[in-house]
């Protein structure tokens, strides 16, 4: 369903009148597309304090593809002047913010005197992605300089406006952050915001191809005959992959014909049959790239009156059948080194949503999943296990909510919007990377910066 207010918004009468009575006023965002496949504009680079990344920082920003902004020659050592539009005049597109040397309090006063200058002058679905370290175990000052990033991070998302974004990549390595960079400074990532992601130190699997990462690789996903499951088939199959569509035997000519429009395979199969992992086995004898645990269902009804069947359902689909199909397809040798696994959380497992106890339980317990299994199957397998969380997306099950709680859902997070299918199946491209290896065992919100919850 169409989001009426935001069009009304972006027209003249619409941006005088929200104004005048204060009303939020989301901004149209810039997503990937063929036309328009980066971001407008240059990209700054500012450093508060020293950074602990060397030379290789300024290597992989120069590969994502934004032309570097002219700056002054103080400007990465923290300006404290505003220096305009950047290179010839154009707004910056990105700023880049590393804050890795940050150990105490008073160097978190190079953050402010780092951005202040330029956050106003940031373009419209602009990014701003803060460096930061890992908190260090040993040094409760570096450690509390560095969670400090983090409130910084969010709280900067929530107010910065005019669909951009903002977000914290904690790492050692700038080369292993690479595919995780070029996600975070491009279109596809429009609808996450103040996220905190984590990326090891691994080495990474550049591909030969950054436009077509997946080629040569095999993908299931499951429940992909329609809604965000097809987005996802659709954006795996765009980046090279042959995917297979796999859902329930009820739904199989939708699948047949997503399969067939991205040139993949149909498997009609209950992903809750005990079985369900051995026959995607038997299926794939060549083995499994990329796995998207997508299948998932709603029975909402408040505790006091939700019938058992209603909560086993939900915890059947959505968590009992994760658990038993990725255990399968491990123990199988099913997903070949190099692996990527990645799962379907919620916003309404980490925060909680009225009359969802049972999918809220089955959609923490998969970060629960993620958490605990990632780095087992890292160092057993070669393969690595996120999950993305999704808030409001503009599907057909959203359609169905009634108009105010539907419109309080858009509203109720920093973009002020609701998202698109295609915001969370680009996420879990980035995450099926093969040059992604470095991240493993985070659960990354594709919700706009949701202004309630974790």
């Amino acid at each position: 369903m169409a989001d009426r207010y935001l069009s009304f918004t972006g027209t003249a009468p619409g941006r005088f009148l929200t104004r005048r009575l204060g009303l939020p006023q989301p901004a149209a965002l810039h997503r990937w597309s063929p036309g328009r496949p980066a971001l407008d504009g240059p990209l700054l680079r500012r450093t508060a304090g020293t950074s602990a990344l060397g030379p290789g920082l300024a290597a992989v920003l120069a590969r994502t593809g934004l032309p570097a902004a002219e700056q002054g020659p103080a400007a990465d050592q923290g300006p404290t002047g505003d220096e305009g539009p950047a290179a010839g005049g154009r707004a910056p597109a990105a700023v880049v913010l590393d804050a890795t040397g940050v150990r105490d309090v008073p160097a978190l006063a190079g953050v402010h005197a780092a951005l202040h200058p330029v956050v106003r002058s940031l373009a419209p679905s602009g990014r701003v992605v803060v460096l930061g370290a890992p908190l260090a175990p040993d040094d409760h000052h570096q450690a509390a300089a560095q969670q400090a990033l983090e409130g910084f991070t969010r709280s900067l998302g929530k107010e910065i406006g005019r669909g951009r974004t903002v977000n914290l990549v904690r790492l050692t390595d700038a080369w292993a952050a690479e595919s995780t960079l070029r996600f975070l400074l491009s279109p596809r990532s429009a609808y996450v915001s103040g996220q905190v992601v984590h990326v090891g130190a691994q080495e990474p699997a550049a591909p030969d191809d950054w436009e077509r990462p997946l080629a040569g690789r095999t993908a299931l996903v499951t429940g992909a005959a329609r809604g965000i499951g097809e987005a996802v088939a659709e954006t795996l199959a765009r980046d090279g992959a042959h995917v297979v569509v796999l859902d329930v035997p009820a739904a199989e000519r939708d699948a047949c014909a997503v399969a067939a429009r991205l040139g993949g395979t149909a498997l009609a199969l209950d992903i809750t049959a005990a079985d369900a992992g051995d026959r995607i086995a038997a299926a794939l004898p060549e083995g499994l790239d990329v796995l998207v645990h997508n299948a998932g269902i709603t029975r909402d009804r408040r505790l006091a009156n939700m019938p058992a069947e209603r909560w086993s359902q939900v915890l059947d689909v959505n968590l009992a059948s994760v658990l038993r199909t990725t255990d399968a397809l491990l123990a199988a040798g099913a997903l070949r080194p190099g692996g990527r696994i990645v799962a379907t959380a919620s916003i309404a497992g980490l925060a909680g949503n009225a009359g969802q106890t049972n999918y809220g339980a089955s959609k923490a317990g998969v970060a629960g999943l993620v958490r605990a299994l990632a780095p087992r199957a890292l160092a057993g397998h070669g393969v690595t296990v996120n999950a993305v969380a999704p808030g409001f997306i503009e599907t057909r099950m959203t359609a169905a909510v009634p108009l105010f709680l539907r419109e309080a859902g858009r509203r109720m997070n920093s973009l002020g919007q609701g998202g698109l299918p295609v915001d969370v199946a680009e996420t879990i491209a980035w995450l099926a990377h093969p040059a992604s290896g470095a991240v493993n065992g985070q659960v990354v919100r594709v919700c706009g910066q949701s202004l309630l919850g974790a």
